[in-house]
């Protein structure tokens, strides 16, 4: 398989790599980059598991070529807390209860970090909307909902 040269920032990191011209971006963050807390799911963009934010947006990386991430800015779970400390949002997630078993959070912070950006101030259909295309099995949703309106009223 042919390789490629990518380069692209992940968590504030400019990063160069050779990889596989079909290599997916979940794979060069899990397998390149020990970035783990990026999740695999259902391998289809169903569940969200492995959403990360690209370019300010929240995308499933499982179905992100590589190739398509050269250039751009990468955001993942990792990358949310600064110093040490965790981002309001985590805090929040784990003050409201919002994490169970923690399969499907990185995937849900990612996208509620991505509609935060995006809208300071969502209601709670947007916040629905925004995690829409995320599975959680344990939750039920209502901590998670909260969480990201507990974090947008501070």
């Amino acid at each position: 398989m042919k390789e490629i040269s990518i380069h692209f920032t992940v968590n504030g990191k400019k990063v160069s790599l050779n990889v596989p011209s079909r290599k997916r971006l979940l794979d060069v963050l899990r397998e390149d980059l020990g970035l783990t807390g990026t999740k695999e799911g259902c391998d289809v963009g169903e569940c969200g598991a492995c959403t990360v934010v690209m370019n300010g947006r929240a995308v499933h990386s499982c179905l992100v070529l590589a190739a398509q991430a050269d250039g751009a800015e990468i955001l993942t779970v990792e990358g949310l807390a600064q110093n040490g400390e965790l981002y309001p949002l985590q805090k929040n997630f784990l003050e409201y209860g919002a994490v169970q078993c923690g399969f499907c959070i990185p995937g849900m912070l990612m996208s509620s970090y991505a509609l935060i950006q995006e809208n300071p101030h969502p209601g709670e259909e947007e916040i629905k909307e925004a995690i829409a295309g995320n599975l959680c099995r344990c939750t039920g949703y209502k901590q998670i909902i909260q969480a990201v309106e507990a974090t947008v009223k501070r």
